[in-house]
C-alpha cells in the first residue's frame, strides 16, 4: 500500500512539473520590453519566439541522457537550462548586462530545449509507474502544461502587476524550485508491481476523479484570472490555485475510501478501464 501511495505522489509531482514548466507560453508578456532593449525589428523578435520552439528539436538529447544518467539528474539539467536561458535574458532586459542578438537567440533555444527535457522526465515517470493506465496518466499530466501562463500571471500580479519583465525572472527560478519539490517523490519511486484487476479498476476510478479535479482547476484559472489585476486579489487567487494543485495528493486516498463503499464493478470503472487498454 505504501508503494501505491508513493506512486500517486510521483504522479502529482509530474503534474506540478508540467504546470510550472510551460514557460514558452508567456513570451508575449515580456516580448515588447525585450524588443525595446535589444533594439530589434518585429521579424527578429518573431525569430526569438521561434527559437524557443526550435529548442524542442533537440529534445532527443534528453532520451540519450536518460540512458546514462539518473532521472533526477536529467530533471535538474532541464532546470539549469531554463535558469541560464531565461536568467541571462532577464539580466539583459534589466540592462544589467549586454548581449548581442545572436546570443539571446541561443539562450531562447536553450530554454526551449529545457522544456522538452522536462516533458521527457514526466513521460518516463508516467510510463514507469502506470504501465497499465499510462495513456490516462500521460494525457492528464500533459494537460497541466496549459496552466503555466495563468499560474505565472497570478504570481507576477501577486508580486508586481506593473512589471512585465518579472515573467523572465519567474521562468528562470520557478521550474528550478518545482524540481526541488519533485525530487523527494522521484527519489522514492516504488518498485514496479503487478496489479490485480481490482487494483486496475481502482486506479481508473482515481484517474476519473483527478480528471474532474483538473477540469475544476482549469475553470478556476480561466474564469477568475481576470480578477487578479491587484496584488491582494492575485495573492488570494494564487493561494486557491495552489490548493487545487495540492489537492491531488489526498484525492487517491479519498477515492479508495469511496470505491470501497461503492464497489469496484460499477460502470465508471469499466468504461475507463476499457479506454485505457
Amino acid at each position: 500500500m505504501a508503494g501505491q501511495s508513493r506512486k500517486w505522489l510521483i504522479f502529482v509531482a509530474t503534474t506540478w512539473i508540467q504546470a510550472f514548466t510551460g514557460t514558452n507560453f508567456d513570451f508575449s508578456s515580456y516580448s515588447s520590453d525585450l524588443k525595446t532593449v535589444l533594439e530589434i525589428t518585429q521579424v527578429q523578435l518573431n525569430y526569438l519566439s521561434v527559437a524557443s520552439d526550435m529548442g524542442k528539436a533537440f529534445g532527443w538529447c534528453s532520451g540519450v541522457s536518460l540512458m546514462y544518467l539518473p532521472l533526477w539528474v536529467v530533471m535538474f539539467m532541464a532546470a539549469t537550462m531554463g535558469l541560464f536561458g531565461y536568467g541571462l535574458q532577464w539580466l539583459v532586459i534589466q540592462r544589467i548586462i549586454t548581449l548581442p542578438y545572436f546570443l539571446v537567440f541561443l539562450l531562447s533555444l536553450m530554454a526551449g530545449c529545457g522544456i522538452c527535457w522536462f516533458n521527457t522526465v514526466c513521460y518516463v515517470l508516467c510510463i514507469r509507474n502506470f504501465p497499465v493506465n499510462r495513456s490516462l496518466a500521460l494525457s492528464l499530466t500533459i494537460s497541466f502544461n496549459g496552466l503555466t501562463a495563468a499560474l505565472y500571471t497570478l504570481i507576477a500580479n501577486a508580486i508586481n502587476p506593473n512589471d512585465d519583465t518579472i515573467y523572465l525572472f519567474l521562468n528562470a527560478l520557478v521550474p528550478l524550485f518545482t524540481s526541488g519539490i519533485a525530487l523527494v517523490p522521484i527519489l522514492c519511486q516504488p518498485p514496479l508491481q503487478s496489479l490485480t484487476t481490482e487494483a486496475i479498476r481502482r486506479d481508473s476510478f482515481i484517474f476519473l476523479c483527478l480528471n474532474i479535479l483538473a477540469v475544476i482547476t482549469g475553470l478556476y484559472l480561466l474564469l477568475l484570472n481576470s480578477l487578479s489585476s491587484n496584488v491582494s486579489m492575485a495573492r488570494i487567487l494564487f493561494g486557491g490555485a495552489l490548493g487545487l494543485l495540492v489537492l491531488p495528493c489526498v484525492c487517491p486516498e479519498l477515492c479508495v475510501h469511496v470505491s470501497g463503499h461503492v464497489g469496484t464493478s460499477t460502470l465508471p470503472f469499466v468504461l475507463i478501464t476499457q479506454a485505457s487498454i
